[in-house]
């Protein structure tokens, strides 16, 4: 009987800080703007303060105003320490790649991880199939290849279409591992 007058007590209590900390609610969403300008960190921003206030055990009715813009103020502080560092890393990425768009970055990972790994493969290709290969990764056309390797140019193209799809059956099978 006592635990349950106790959960009641505790669930109006509950209830009180709650609505405590969302009468701030608005005055923090304008604080916040003022400082982050995008909406979508603004509301992140807020919410996290009033979850943090509204659990806080030693919460203070009296000073609910000043705990939330503390903790509010914190937030943004650290918001801005994370946004500044994510421009500083992009600025690092877009110079050791080369580039300025995310996606391009992970790509252009991801193709020299493969591009190493078919490189590494082609010992297991035949000595005239690796010399076309290599050829052709050193940007010659199969006729270049084939002029070069002093071979004609259908045993050059043979060769190629042999590599590529011994390659091709290499990959996938690393890839259903």
């Amino acid at each position: 009987m006592i635990a349950m007058k106790h959960e009641r007590q505790d669930a109006r209590w509950g209830e009180h800080r709650w609505a405590l900390v969302l009468a701030e609610r608005e005055r923090l969403l304008r604080l916040v703007a003022g400082r982050l300008g995008r909406t979508a960190d603004v509301e992140d921003c807020v919410q996290e303060a009033l979850i943090r206030a509204a659990t806080y055990d030693r919460l203070d009715e009296a000073r609910v105003g000043a705990l939330l813009t503390t903790i509010t103020l914190r937030l943004c502080v650290d918001q801005q320490r994370r946004t500044s560092r994510d421009q500083r890393l992009a600025v690092r990425v877009r110079y050791v790649h080369g580039s300025d768009r995310g996606p391009d970055v992970e790509n252009q990972t991801c193709e020299r991880a493969a591009g190493r790994w078919l490189l590494e493969q082609l010992s297991k290709l035949g000595v005239r199939e690796r010399q076309v290969m290599l050829a052709r990764a050193d940007g010659m056309s199969t006729a270049e290849a084939a002029q070069a390797l002093n071979i004609t140019h259908k045993s050059a193209e043979s060769a190629f279409t042999r590599a590529r799809s011994r390659l091709r059956s290499l990959y996938q099978e690393e890839m259903a591992r």
